[in-house]
């Protein structure tokens, strides 16, 4: 089996970042690998996949050249000569059916999104019939995906992208007269939700006895003069500090007590999973899979998405009983470690080869 794995971009985030566990899984099965992005933009998923040793061809062109993307991806295609094509993202899912209708390939095809742009979702339902396996990376996105797509039961498999490690380190316990340090991680963009957490911090302001508390928000994108212009007026510069990228997310979370993600819309949502893994509670909207994970008031809480007031309120309360982060992260540490162990990731993951072998070209 050679696989043919073709993405949007190599950007960092929650499509990019599982694809060196994904590939190196089937490679381990006896598949040959390649990756294929239709552009660059940050690269920040590179470096794991070259870690990885996962060859990668990048084209170099932009997010609306489709065309020229089809005329790129086919030649590539060509000239490697993969048995599967596998497409994440609905760029890549289109470019990708139609390149394996023309080639003759079966196709497999992600989804990681709860929310399609109107157009995505009409041409995904003409196409949908050319892949012959979906694949939802979260229980939520499967829902959604099998009902917006009409996909039928045998045609759809979940398989979440995000996998544990026991050898992951653990955040520590918060020390009396400490300040309160809380983490979040993703694209600063507006689906992200961070102009509603420094609403929030705002709101915050106007409470009675906030403890010290400190949020840094680890991320890069097209939002960040937009939020540090948010900050400074509000005057939250000793409140909220915009951290920038770390490719050491383990090392980094486990800095914290708590951690937030105020997100918009989400799928899996790896990074919020990556902080339960660390052992930090987390206050999260409840979007995508957050609300499947996040028990409350035992491992967190959810609460309603682009809401400054109820994320004020929840963070106010989290930050009365900073004695009680540490019991409840490590509650979140071991449910996660139980519902997304090694073992489940690699069984589905087989799962999914075994049927790739009978796929037959259309």
């Amino acid at each position: 089996m050679r696989i043919a794995y073709i993405i949007n971009s190599m950007e960092g985030g929650g499509a990019g970042f599982p694809i060196p566990a994904i590939l190196s899984l089937m490679r381990d099965y006896g598949a040959e690998v390649k990756i294929f992005a239709l552009a660059q933009k940050d690269g920040k998923a590179l470096p794991a996949i070259r870690k990885a040793f996962i060859p990668v061809s990048v084209r170099e062109g932009g997010l609306k050249d489709h065309i020229q993307s089809f005329l790129w991806l086919r030649h590539q295609l060509r000239v490697y000569q993969p048995t599967h094509l596998w497409t994440s993202l609905t760029r890549a899912t289109l470019l990708g059916q139609l390149a394996g209708l023309q080639l003759g390939i079966p196709v497999v095809s992600w989804q990681h999104a709860a929310y399609l742009k109107p157009w995505n979702l009409r041409l995904l339902k003409a196409t949908r019939s050319l892949s012959q396996l979906w694949i939802g990376d979260s229980n939520k996105v499967t829902t959604l995906t099998q009902q917006r797509l009409k996909i039928p039961d045998e045609k759809i498999i979940t398989w979440p992208i995000f996998k544990t490690s026991p050898d992951t380190p653990k955040a520590k316990t918060w020390e009396k007269g400490q300040v309160i340090r809380i983490a979040s991680m993703g694209r600063l963009h507006p689906v992200k939700g961070y102009d509603v957490l420094i609403e929030a911090c705002h709101l915050l302001t106007q409470y009675a006895n906030v403890p010290p508390y400190k949020i840094s928000i680890y991320g890069e994108g097209i939002e960040y003069e937009k939020l540090k212009t948010l900050i400074q007026h509000y005057h939250l510069e000793n409140q909220i500090q915009l951290a920038g990228f770390t490719p050491h997310v383990a090392q980094t979370l486990r800095q914290y007590h708590l951690y937030i993600q105020p997100s918009r819309s989400e799928g899996f949502c790896i990074a919020a999973h990556e902080a339960m893994q660390t052992g930090l509670p987390v206050i999260a909207s409840n979007v995508g899979e957050l609300p499947f994970s996040i028990q409350d008031y035992q491992t967190g809480l959810t609460i309603q998405p682009n809401n400054p007031e109820a994320l004020a309120n929840a963070l106010y309360e989290f930050l009365q009983k900073p004695e009680l982060l540490y019991p409840m992260g490590q509650l979140a540490r071991e449910t996660v470690m139980n519902n997304f162990s090694e073992d489940r990731f690699n069984t589905i993951g087989q799962l999914i080869y075994e049927r790739m072998k009978h796929f037959t070209p259309r």
